[in-house]
């Protein structure tokens, strides 16, 4: 390894301690760090310094030094992919000479705060670990600042035998507590066992996450394993009725079409009790965009107008059907 590929690697291993997310540890993050710093390859990172940096000097010296010719259209990426990061961390001080200075102004600058140049003069043999340990129970991480974001935005679902989870925000996992908090009291009652929520954001992220997957009982149906992305997004059994609700939450997705209907009987052809299907929307103006595609002899439900179902033809409004349609 030669002293650019070294001071690279050393770069991003000082990133991750700081707690940055993965995003801002890569070679961009780390150039700038560098650069900011004014490191060169042969130095030591005793010769650590905060001078004010503009982003177009903090270019020039990653291409100097370290070989890497970023374009000038790749200053807004620099600026807000790494410089912004940098700054939310507590990591760099943008215009330490003029706080009140516009923010389109040409003589914006970053640079550099006092904790980070002594961690960085101590690195690699000196206690900088414990001058970082130090630093973030000053500053909190920005990973940690992400995650507590996330967790006021994210989503809570009080099931009915009064447990709660939390989905990732978005408009589909809203739907889901919608299914759940307005649905299932009005049309399934003091019944309704909730056997399945699918988080969408996690199912993306961790392989497919299930929020809520009641296995066994699923099995004491003889409803057979399904993966993800084949069980409808909520599945709740009236036990009083002995009827299983495959709920579909249609924000970006298709609704219980005839093809979905045909998968999910052939799927559920040995399932012991009787099979509702529902389609439910947030709001009409979802529901027109699809209601050429629903099935036969199911339901739809939409959120803001929750007293309501549409019933697609057949021989009862709300139940299993004896009459097959497809």
């Amino acid at each position: 390894m030669d002293k650019r590929e070294e001071k690279l690697e050393q770069a991003k291993e000082i990133l991750k301690s700081l707690g940055l997310p993965k995003q801002q540890c890569n070679d961009r993050s780390a150039w700038v760090l560098l650069a900011l710093a004014r490191v060169r390859p042969s130095d030591d990172w005793a010769v650590a310094s905060s001078p004010l940096l503009p982003t177009v000097s903090i270019m020039d010296f990653i291409r100097t030094e370290y070989g890497k010719d970023y374009k000038p259209n790749s200053r807004e990426t620099i600026r807000r992919q790494t410089l912004h990061q940098f700054d939310q961390a507590q990591i760099v001080d943008r215009n330490r000479d003029d706080q009140f200075r516009a923010t389109n102004s040409k003589d914006n600058n970053y640079s550099l705060n006092q904790p980070i140049i002594s961690i960085l003069k101590s690195y690699p043999h000196g206690d900088w670990k414990n001058m970082v340990q130090k630093f973030l129970e000053d500053a909190p991480s920005l990973q940690e600042i992400y995650e507590r974001k996330l967790n006021k935005t994210k989503i809570p679902v009080y099931l009915p035998d009064g447990s709660e989870i939390v989905l990732s925000p978005g408009a589909h996992n809203q739907l889901h507590a919608d299914i759940v908090h307005e649905f299932c009291p009005r049309f399934i009652g003091e019944g309704g066992k909730v056997l399945y929520i699918g988080d969408t954001a996690s199912s993306r992220d961790e392989g497919g996450k299930h929020m809520v997957l009641q296995t066994e009982y699923l099995n004491s149906l003889n409803v057979p394993p399904m993966s993800h992305d084949k069980l409808p997004d909520v599945v709740v059994y009236d036990e009083k009725r002995k009827w299983l609700f495959l709920i579909e939450a249609v924000t970006s997705h298709g609704p219980v079409s005839p093809k979905r209907w045909i998968e999910l009987e052939e799927a559920l052809k040995d399932c012991s009790v009787g099979r509702v299907y529902v389609t439910a929307f947030p709001h009409r103006a979802e529901f027109r965009k699809n209601a050429a595609d629903i099935a036969w002899e199911t339901e739809v439900w939409i959120a803001d107008n929750p007293d309501h179902m549409i019933h697609f033809n057949g021989d009862r409004f709300l139940g299993p059907h004896e009459k097959q349609p497809y």
